[in-house]
């Protein structure tokens, strides 16, 4: 179970490099005003971004997710792998069913991150230098939420949470489990490598649609009340106000960059997990087989000449 949490650290730090850029514009693209928009689509609003915040905007609330996403990813495999071993069998259902409850559990941590992750990539929006800034990082804007709303307001949209990442992560696990058998992704495979990859890169495209809708208004929630204003009373007044308002078509909104961002960032994931997990376990095999003493037959003890010190 070790080796599990170690490469889920090692394989969210890469994730996040990689895809923090296309979150950003997903979350903006999520929660902009529609009567006022400030993006026309995905481009439009990395473009803009760049031009008046410069490339650190892409940038913004990353200290949340590069301290929370690597303890998440360690949780996730840590679990998901610890259920596997728990349920015996290795079927379909089971990988659903371990990467279910990796996704529940996580979400204690998973919520207040991206809550400080949202609040920070919303601040300072079209501006190069903010001219006043409400929090100084992450760990600052969980502070003040804590402060001002009590731990009710650090986990404002747990339930939206639970109800992305326990389908999200079960989906997760058993398309990457299906796509590795389909592609057949043996060490001695010399497109190994690749296969991991493109394995990874489509199960991270397969959970992030089953569930997308959901974290739509998971991220219109934690952006509620920035400012000061609240629009929503709960999640069913949010579905509500944002299909009046928007049509169905709302439940798409960022979708372009969040699957631009889900290949890469679980292809790197999944493929650097996978590859250190072979690599730690070839060691240990290795390590056992080295200390194994040579095979020699057993004489019959004699007593000792020399004196003991006892």
């Amino acid at each position: 179970m070790a080796l599990d949490f170690a490469a889920g650290c090692i394989g969210g730090a890469a994730g996040v490099l990689v895809g923090h850029p296309f979150d950003t514009v997903k979350v903006r693209l999520q929660v902009q005003n529609v009567d006022r928009p400030l993006y026309r689509g995905t481009y439009h609003c990395f473009q803009s971004i760049i031009r008046q915040e410069s490339m650190l905007g892409l940038y913004k609330g990353i200290g949340s997710p590069m301290m929370g996403l690597t303890f998440i990813n360690a949780i996730v495999f840590g679990v998901q792998g610890n259920a596997m071993r728990k349920l015996g069998r290795d079927t379909p259902l089971n990988q659903f069913l371990a990467g279910a409850s990796a996704g529940t559990i996580q979400c204690v941590i998973c919520c207040p991150m991206e809550l400080a992750k949202t609040r920070m990539q919303l601040q300072g929006t079209g501006e190069k230098k903010s001219k006043r800034k409400l929090y100084k990082n992450s760990l600052d804007c969980l502070v003040r939420i804590y402060n001002k709303e009590g731990i009710r307001g650090i986990n404002r949209g747990m339930v939206t949470t639970l109800l992305r990442e326990t389908p999200g992560f079960g989906v997760y696990f058993l398309a990457y489990d299906t796509w590795t058998r389909y592609l057949g992704c043996e060490p001695e495979d010399p497109y190994m490598i690749l296969k991991l990859l493109f394995a990874g890169g489509m199960s991270g495209i397969a959970s992030w649609i089953s569930t997308y809708p959901v974290d739509v208004i998971k991220s219109r929630l934690q952006a509620d009340g920035v400012g000061g204003v609240h629009q929503y009373s709960g999640i069913m007044d949010c579905v509500r106000q944002s299909l009046k308002k928007e049509g169905w078509r709302v439940f798409t909104r960022g979708l372009t960059s969040t699957l631009l961002r889900a290949f890469p960032v679980n292809a790197t994931t999944f493929a650097t997990v996978t590859l250190f997990l072979l690599y730690m376990r070839e060691g240990e095999e290795c390590s056992i087989q080295d200390s194994e003493p040579p095979s020699v037959q057993l004489q019959p003890l004699q007593p000792q000449t020399q004196p003991t010190s006892m």
